[in-house]
This record gives structure tokens, C-alpha cells and sequence, in this order.
């Protein structure tokens, strides 16, 4: 084969308009992450891009909104219990999914402030 793949740059998550200063409060504020400067070109569209670990989050404009349910980015995180706390803390709901101990990971899902699905893992 002439191509390889070395990764994932970033994911977009799909919001309503005017969500950018919920979407700061979500992932900066209650998640850490850092917020990305937009390119000037793509300013005018309106969301918010963050950094997590190596990879970029998007956070794109979309008229006709509707949450990703099923769909979703899994994160890997380091010390998954702490998290979970800061989420109920911010009285963000979490569901616990089973310790798979076969793959040896843990996880549990939640959703961000527009409803969609995110799935935050950590290895065993």
C-alpha cells in the first residue's frame, strides 16, 4: 500500500448556534482543556476549537442541530475516577459502563452540553 494512516488529528462535535460560551464552560472550565484560536477564515462560522492531549476538538456550528446519540469520540484519560467526580460535581450526569476486565479498561459515557454522546475510557 502507498499510504499509511498516523492518526487523528481532531473530531468535530456538532452544536447549536450561539453555543461557544457553553461550549468554554464545558471544556475549559469543567473538563481542563485548552481553547484553540480559530483560523481567521473559519471565525465567521461561529463554534470553538479545544485542545485534548495531542488531538483537537471541534465544536462546529450546525443549523439544524440534532445530538449524536450513539456516535461518539472515546477519550483516554489518566485517573477516570477523578473525572467522574468533577462531572458530578458540576452536576453533570455520568453512566457507569462494566469493567471490561478482557480489555483492560474502564469507562463511562456522559454527554456535553448539547446532548452528545462522550466516552471517557482509562487502561487498567
Amino acid at each position: 500500500m502507498e499510504f499509511s494512516f498516523t492518526g487523528i488529528d481532531h473530531v468535530q462535535l456538532a452544536a447549536p448556534p450561539g453555543c461557544e460560551d457553553e461550549a468554554r464552560h464545558f471544556f475549559v472550565d469543567v473538563l481542563g482543556w485548552q481553547e484553540l484560536q480559530k483560523p481567521k477564515a473559519l471565525q465567521q462560522r461561529g463554534g470553538v476549537w479545544f485542545v485534548c492531549g495531542p488531538q483537537q476538538v471541534h465544536i462546529g456550528v450546525q443549523n439544524d442541530f440534532a445530538p449524536a446519540l450513539k456516535a461518539h469520540p472515546a477519550f483516554l484519560v489518566k485517573n477516570l475516577p477523578a473525572l467522574k467526580a468533577r462531572l458530578l460535581l458540576h452536576q453533570i450526569p455520568v453512566k457507569d459502563d462494566e469493567i471490561r476486565e478482557d480489555e483492560g479498561i474502564r469507562r463511562f459515557f456522559s454527554q456535553d452540553p448539547f446532548g452528545n454522546r462522550l466516552e471517557f475510557m482509562e487502561t487498567l
